[in-house]
């Protein structure tokens, strides 16, 4: 597992320039992938596409996902990104700005390790964003790399 990587899915130009705004002012110095779209976000994980040839067992140490996203929803690209033996352990935080509680209960039905509704106040953002880093790159022990299948 590529301990340094940050899988940010998000369409929104804006959240991202917000969001690696706040990283950069929380000093995270975790290389940050930032994919448009879930299509974008899949290829990545699985070495497809603009990503063809990238080792998919070179996994992110955390997925930030939304789940409002062109081409293949958050919640489908967490599903599957669950159902791959590669992939299935990659901690999967939810970060959108949706409340709904039929969002918040497929999210964790479909693997989502946290759930996060982004805050609208960039200085609870920052807030929230440090103290995500710290948990999750930080203070928790990641899971262990899957074994490759044998060929």
């Amino acid at each position: 597992m590529d301990q340094a990587t940050i899988l940010l899915v998000e369409d929104n130009p804006d959240d991202v320039e917000l969001t690696l705004h706040a990283f950069e002012r929380q000093n995270v110095a975790n290389d940050i992938i930032v994919a448009g779209d879930g299509a974008e976000a899949l290829d990545y994980m699985f070495g497809t596409g603009n990503y063809d040839g990238r080792d998919p067992m070179d996994t992110p140490a955390l997925i930030l996902l939304d789940l409002q996203l062109p081409k293949i929803g958050g919640l489908d690209v967490l599903r599957k990104i669950r159902e791959d033996d590669r992939t299935k352990r990659v901690p999967v935080v939810i970060m959108t700005t949706s409340d709904e509680e039929d969002d918040i209960a497929n999210g964790y039905d479909r693997g989502a390790n946290s759930y996060l509704r982004k805050p609208v106040d960039f200085n609870e953002f920052l807030n929230s964003l440090k103290q995500l880093e710290m948990y999750w790159l930080v203070l928790n022990t990641p899971p262990p790399k899957p074994e490759p299948a044998a060929a």
